[in-house]
């Protein structure tokens, strides 16, 4: 037997069971749309932190491979027992810290001689060989940059809150005085640093070379002016070439010498000179930048990187790095 349903016995939905239905699902897509949201955003943080990351890893590693392939790490100096604030700390931050004792501005530097494995011109000879004769940084002048600026040019050397202040060109530590510390492992003028400016007779003997040494194993011994370090027949001919490292606001830069002249200057003494170099941004966004020169018997450097991202958040790095390491 079949029952049929009456047409009167028939049930839709009230109005009141809509809405109460359309109130739920609204409140249901709401709350999706909060962990959707939610989700989007967790996912926007991390990919910031991610970059951040990656930013610092780069720019550290890059300042790491440069200290553990040079030969001389230039800044920061050692400390000087006459002033009031560490020059072998240079730290600088975004907003920017107050300087420490007498010092008008607080400013972080790295600067290392640099490596012999470059050759940006390919010509088969190193950068660093400015002479071409094989041996890297051994005839240098008075000025032992070749810039024409007290210190490294355009750098704030001892930290005092100046830039390329001093006696002249031959004052390469801004400390007021001209070719005051020879190459001779001594501190001769009592400022901390050791061998830190040299004249152009760079062990400060009088002799070609060192008196008494065949240094180049010619046959000959001190043959040549006094200024002539390698005994090669030429004079203060091959300087430091600095790779130095600094802040410019938030934007962590790497500043590297060239053997082209790059700044279009052949006064006074040929095209191409420590005032020839390229710049290049290796870290946005750097809310911190500290060098420490560690004490002991190896040059060791503590590099401190921080970068703080839109949302405040900080990735920071910390490497200890001794120079000439790979060397």
């Amino acid at each position: 037997m079949i029952v049929r349903q009456r047409p009167g016995n028939a049930r839709g939905f009230t109005l009141l069971e809509l809405l109460v239905a359309t109130a739920l699902a609204a409140t249901l897509l709401a709350a999706t749309g909060a962990i959707v949201a939610n989700a989007l955003g967790n996912a926007d943080v991390a990919a910031e932190r991610s970059q951040l990351q990656r930013d610092a890893r780069f720019a550290m590693e890059r300042m790491v491979r440069t200290v553990r392939q040079s030969r001389n790490l230039l800044l920061p100096l050692t400390d000087n027992p006459v002033t009031d604030w560490p020059e072998h700390i240079r730290e600088q931050t975004i907003p920017a810290s107050p300087p420490v004792g007498s010092s008008t501005l607080a400013t972080a530097v790295l600067a290392v001689t640099l490596p012999a494995d470059i050759d940006l011109d390919a010509d088969g000879y190193p950068d660093a060989d400015d002479d071409r004769d094989g041996r890297i940084d051994e005839d240098l002048p008075n000025d032992v940059h070749h810039d024409f600026a007290t210190g490294i040019m355009l750098v704030d050397d001892d930290g005092d809150g100046s830039i390329d202040e001093g006696s002249g060109w031959a004052d390469d530590d801004e400390g007021g005085s001209d070719n005051e510390d020879p190459l001779d492992g001594i501190d001769n003028d009592g400022d901390g640093s050791v061998d830190e400016d040299p004249p152009s007779d760079n062990n400060g003997d009088g002799c070609a070379g060192i008196c008494g040494v065949d240094d180049d194993r010619n046959g000959a011994v001190d043959g040549g002016a006094g200024d002539d370090d390698d005994e090669d027949g030429g004079q203060f001919d091959d300087p430091y070439d600095p790779v130095v490292f600094y802040l410019d606001e938030n934007r962590l830069v790497e500043r590297m010498p060239v053997p082209w002249n790059e700044d279009g200057n052949s006064s006074p003494d040929g095209p191409v000179d420590g005032r020839d170099f390229i710049t290049s941004v290796i870290a946005e966004n750097v809310s911190r930048f500290r060098v420490e020169r560690l004490s002991g018997t190896t040059e060791t450097v503590r590099l401190t990187l921080e970068l703080t991202g839109g949302d405040g958040d900080v990735v920071r790095l910390d490497v200890d790095v001794r120079l000439g390491a790979t060397l």
